[in-house]
């Protein structure tokens, strides 16, 4: 996800931010602080795939965007090495959350930082195998995402939620969370669902991001045409024999 300002495993738990509001007074905050790590395995991974270009943010309407994320069974260095890399591609594109589809991976994960700085590490957060319940009240603000560069729309959400997931360490969590975190974490599970916020615009809002979506489907299609990217049949095998890797 990336704010307008910017323009740009199973069980329950819980998890905390220091960064926004939570009820309950006997919670605690877990931070998924990450190492710097060796990203040279990944990337020699899909050296030896003809169509793979590596860890990097992913556009509409590429395939990946609409697959539905598999739960992640087994976490290990190389996987922390992607997670790594997603919080400096988040970064560096200027946003506060980033799911695993929109690099190009099946896996049912999401990173997140509501400071969107790195300097802010220990407001960075990963959430493993999440799930939502128990919504409450209704609150709109607008949104964008990395993967829909300069689109921006007004998205109806829940204003509190109830969030269930593993932290990196494999430590299960659980948290009632509302404000800004509240619905990062919606934006960023609804990705692992396929699912994108322009699809819940409202007819006149997906109206004034027709053209848009128009440009950035233009755009997709040139690169295919030129080679730059794989037909969906080789998109879907090879996300298959990622998920046959860790879920």
């Amino acid at each position: 996800m990336v704010p307008r300002e910017t323009r740009h495993f199973d069980r329950s738990a819980r998890l905390y931010s220091q960064n926004a509001c939570f009820n309950g007074a006997n919670t605690r905050i877990i931070h998924a602080l990450l190492s710097v790590a060796i990203f040279r395995s990944f990337v020699n991974y899909y050296s030896c795939k003809d169509f793979a270009l590596g860890v990097q943010i992913i556009n509409y309407p590429h395939p990946t965007l609409r697959h539905v994320s598999k739960p992640l069974k087994r976490v290990d260095a190389e996987l922390r090495s992607i997670i790594h890399k997603m919080f400096e591609l988040m970064y560096e594109h200027q946003g506060i959350g980033l799911a695993a589809n929109q690099v190009d991976l099946p896996y049912r994960m999401f990173v997140i930082n509501p400071q969107g700085k790195p300097e802010a590490a220990e407001s960075e957060q990963v959430f493993i195998n999440p799930v939502l319940s128990q919504p409450k009240g209704r609150a709109e603000a607008e949104e964008g995402c990395l993967s829909i560069p300069n689109v921006y729309g007004n998205v109806v959400r829940a204003e509190k939620i109830t969030v269930n997931a593993y932290s990196l360490e494999g430590e299960e969590v659980r948290a009632e969370v509302d404000g800004l975190l509240a619905r990062v974490i919606q934006h960023e599970t609804d990705h692992l669902d396929g699912r994108l916020f322009v699809d819940r615009l409202s007819p006149t809002g997906q109206m004034t991001v027709h053209d848009a979506l128009a440009e950035l489907e233009i755009e997709f299609q040139s690169k295919r045409e030129r080679n730059e990217l794989p037909d969906d049949q080789q998109i879907a095998q090879r996300l298959q024999e990622l998920e046959q890797l860790r879920t």
